[in-house]
Order: C-alpha cells, then structure tokens, then sequence
C-alpha cells in the first residue's frame, strides 16, 4: 500500500527543496578553495548565518503516475516558514482544499500530509527511528540543505575538486559516492547538490539560484528545483520547481513547528525501527 503512494511522498516533499528553471546567469570563474578544510568552513559559516525567515510563493509540479505511462502538472501556491537549524513548516493550498499538502519538522519529529480524496495519507516518524529517513529522500532535511543548513560530518568522509566556476565537494562512504555540492567560486553559494544510490547513480538533484539577501550575512535560495527517481529501475524523474518571493527575516512562533495528530486520513504511516507500518484504521 505504502508503494502505492511512493511518488506522492517525494511528490509532496520536494515541495521543499531545488533549484528552478535553468539560471540564465553568467558564471565568471574565480579563484577555488584550496582545501576541503578551507571549502567546508564556508559552508559551515553559511550554515550559521542562516537567520529565521518566511516566505510565500508558487510551486509547479510535475510527476509520472503509477504505470509511467503518463505525467501530470499542477501549479499551487505556497508557504514557507524556517528557524533554523531543524524546524520546518511548509504549505501548499490548491483551490477549494487548504492545507492540501503540509511538511513541517521539528527536533523530535518529521511528518507530511497530503489531504485531497484521492490520497488522502499522512506519514509521520521520530528522528531517532529514523535518522537516515529511508523511503523519504525528499524530506525536511534535504529542504534544509537546499536553504543552506548544510550537514557537515567528518572531514575525512570529503574530497574536493574543482571544475570550471565551481568547486566540487564529493562525499563517500565506504568508498562509494553519496553526495556531490557543488559550490559557485565568486559568492560561495551552492547551485547544486546530487545525491547517488550504492550502484553510483544520481537518485535525487536540487538545483539552486537567484539567491536574496535577507540578512547582513544571510542568502537564500529562491529558485529551487528538484527532480529524484520515485521507483526503480526507470529513467523518468518527478520534478518539483518552487518559486519564492517575499522571502522575509521573521520571528516565528514555534507552535507552527508542533506537529498535529492525524485526523480524517485514509491511510496514516509511521517509521517505527526505519520501516514504514500502517496504522490499523
């Protein structure tokens, strides 16, 4: 059953995170970073600046149903609301249905809805069941990563390479690629992050541009696009662009980032050990 809603998950959560439609801009090439040290500290500082702040906009989204045979669009609108480092609350309204799409996390906990008949499924898990969110590629976290919370872990686990106007930070886990941020060299900026599967292949990608400053040291994101695999074995992508505006510093009640109990859903998941059970109904 869960399968069956697989592509509505990544769907619902790519609402989050990406960069959207190709940047036009020009790329000048400027000097790289020397060391992995050197480009992981800027992303570290980014990371800090990051000040709390909403935001309102539009989200075009474009899946494969079931089969593949066919793909379907829908353009909505949005809101986003961020304190950072872990809380996230994002909205999307479609005409006649509020709240059709929720995603919000907090320090303990992860959820998505999707409200319209068809669907009509709620998943929700603690980040200590779940801390890798397997089965959820796009999730709060990736979000996160695209607005600039960049999860940094061992220094050792990176290699950076650079390449034209970028710098390239490859991570690896047990020698295999699991990550690649790709940093623009003139604003320190990422454009781009690709995540890969244990056989090498790119899984999920968020593309980055047209940041806004909204802070002394603050920059987000307000372009985003985000296109990912939803089964196996298939070379067709969902994609999700979202395009912010208003992106505004904001003191947020954190009420917003409480996670509300399921009701009125025909299908309610919970991770429970990393795997996915359906509540009995």
């Amino acid at each position: 059953m869960l399968r069956k809603y697989a592509a509505f998950i990544s769907i619902a959560m790519f609402l989050l995170t990406g960069c959207a439609y190709e940047s036009k801009e020009i790329l000048w090439i400027c000097p790289g970073k020397k060391t992995v040290t050197e480009s992981l500290s800027t992303l570290k500082l980014n990371s800090q600046n990051m000040v709390s702040f909403k935001a309102n906009g539009r989200c075009r989204l474009q899946y494969y149903i079931e089969d593949k045979s066919k793909s379907q669009s829908e353009n909505f609108s949005v809101k986003l609301r961020v304190n950072p480092p872990v809380n996230i609350y994002l909205q999307g309204d479609v005409p006649l249905v509020s709240k059709a799409v929720v995603l919000g996390s907090n320090e303990d906990e992860f959820w998505l809805s999707i409200r319209p008949k068809e669907i009509s499924a709620y998943w929700w898990g603690k980040w200590s069941e779940q801390d890798d969110c397997n089965g959820m590629l796009i999730n709060p976290k990736i979000l996160l990563e695209a607005l600039g919370v960049i999860e940094i872990d061992e220094e050792e686990n990176w290699s950076l390479t650079n390449k034209g106007p970028f710098d390239i930070l490859t991570k690896k886990d047990q020698d295999l690629i699991t990550k690649k941020i790709y940093v623009y060299n003139c604003d320190n900026r990422v454009r781009k992050i690709e995540y890969f599967d244990p056989n090498g292949h790119v899984i999920a990608r968020i593309k980055l541009a047209k940041y806004k400053k909204i802070s002394e040291d603050c920059l987000i994101p307000s372009s985003i696009e985000i296109t990912t695999n939803t089964q196996d074995n298939t070379e067709e992508m969902d994609s999700i662009t979202l395009n912010l505006r208003s992106i505004k510093p904001a003191v947020i009640n954190d009420i917003i980032f409480k996670r509300r109990p399921p009701r009125n859903f025909k299908h309610v998941y919970q991770v429970v050990n990393g795997k996915w059970i359906e509540a009995p109904q």
